[in-house]
């Protein structure tokens, strides 16, 4: 596959990002809440003197927002009924949803990751939809984009816009350097050594994550390597942590520090923080989607913008893309929603293709929908994400990852303690390993 290039053009629609678990798209015109609302008022269920509230995840920006009002437009007219938006930074996105789970609280709607959905539907907090991708256009969704969201049968949410990740590199200074867009994983770590030795000492040639969302980039190393974080084996779930297929792509990811890519001193760094060091001419290359070009054309001033930035695939060790991860956000009918009919006439609404491909395509996401992602084919600047998507994994599908993963961060401590020399890799994996196996078995 080649290399994406971003031109001015593509990072302009690329930039209308939102703040979510996923990326891609180009755009296309919106529709006028007029064109889009002009379905009978018949056609849903009586909303007149209704209010609905809608969780929309992340920071607003002008393009979400634009989206957001155009939608709750659409819907307001079709059925009458009024609709009142919250916007949950993704930071406080569990503190929220477990205040609304614990006290029967919430919204009627809510945006949600995919991978949020196990933990939520165990907690019942989630009402089923499985009456709305059997009918409509849902059901040209394809069934392994619901992987995380069908449990026991059942439904409990519909994908709204999907995602992969790709490296996001300076083009200009791989330019000015002579730099060729790395084909390998040895070819990544030369080119992030040469930045450094060219840039200082304080930038990051390949920015290690170990943040929040730091399995996107261990996960996708891990896998690649032909390992996994655990296997249901009938009703258990077994660590597969200390196999040599997971410990080669751990090493990998240790590597980054330890081969001294990036700092010890910034361990603890997710995306967020990386972005921001990127906008600073601090950061030479790191895994992340085009959501956060915005970001990063804010912070440095509108100085990195254009063709000084650009994508490529994540490269495995010996060549080929990297596996990346299956990321996605969805949209969901809350547990205790007040009105729970026309909650599920807005999921199905906003699911469906006409604002389903709107709120990936102007929201940085890829659309679930398969002929609009194979549209992306031919967009140099979608091409990496669109690919990765088709070969994309998920993490375990338990309701307690998000305590491993976020929580307890199983993994980021394990690679802490190996990269601080508190451990080594076989000691600090077979300790995480059953730390992994008892949240995840948990009652």
């Amino acid at each position: 596959m080649r290399i994406a290039k971003i031109t001015a053009a593509s990072v302009t629609t690329a930039a209308l990002a939102l703040g979510a678990a996923a990326c891609g798209g180009g755009g296309t015109p919106a529709a006028s809440p007029t064109q889009a609302g002009s379905a009978p008022a018949s056609s849903g269920p009586a909303g007149e003197g209704k209010t609905l509230t809608f969780w929309r995840l992340g920071d607003t920006n002008p393009a979400a927002q634009k989206y957001t009002d155009e939608l709750v437009a659409a819907f307001e007219q079709k059925t009458g009924a009024k609709v009142t938006v919250q916007w949950i930074p993704w930071p406080q996105v569990n503190d929220k949803f477990t205040a609304a789970a614990a006290g029967g609280t919430g919204p009627d709607v809510t945006e949600i990751g995919n991978d949020q959905v196990p933990l939520w539907q165990s907690q019942e907090a989630l009402e089923p939809v499985s009456d709305i991708v059997a009918s409509g256009d849902q059901t040209q969704i394809p069934k392994n984009l619901m992987g995380l969201e069908t449990i026991d049968g059942e439904t409990y949410a519909v994908p709204w816009g999907g995602g992969s990740r790709a490296v996001l590199y300076r083009a200009d200074w791989f330019k000015e350097l002579k730099i060729e867009p790395p084909k390998t994983w040895d070819d990544l770590v030369a080119a992030a050594k040469k930045i450094q030795e060219k840039k200082g000492k304080d930038v990051d040639g390949f920015a290690f994550n170990g943040g929040s969302d730091a399995n996107h980039l261990l996960g996708a190393l891990a896998w690649t390597a032909g390992g996994d974080y655990a296997v249901k084996e009938g009703d258990k779930w077994v660590g597969k942590l200390t196999d040599p297929t997971f410990k080669a792509g751990f090493a990998q990811y240790t590597g980054l520090v330890t081969d001294g890519l990036s700092s010890k001193s910034r361990l603890t760094q997710n995306s967020t923080d990386i972005r921001t060091r990127f906008a600073n001419n601090k950061v030479g290359m790191y895994l992340t989607a085009s959501w956060d070009l915005a970001g990063i054309e804010e912070d440095s001033k509108g100085k990195l913008k254009g063709d000084k930035l650009a994508f490529f695939p994540l490269p495995s060790k010996d060549g080929g893309e990297a596996q990346s991860f299956l990321g996605g956000n969805d949209i969901a009918v809350w547990g205790t929603a007040k009105e729970k009919d026309l909650a599920k006439e807005f999921v199905k609404l906003a699911s469906g293709k006409e604002w389903g491909d709107k709120y990936a395509k102007d929201g940085g996401l890829l659309p679930v929908y398969p002929d609009s992602l194979a549209a992306l084919s031919s967009d140099p600047a979608q091409a990496p994400f669109a690919a990765a998507f088709a070969k994309a994994k998920a993490f375990p599908a338990s309701p307690h990852w998000t305590e491993a993963n976020e929580t307890k961060a199983v993994l980021q401590n394990a690679a802490r303690s190996v990269i601080e020399g508190k451990s080594s890799a076989d000691d600090a994996l077979a300790k995480a390993n059953t730390e992994l196996e008892e949240i995840l078995n948990a009652s």
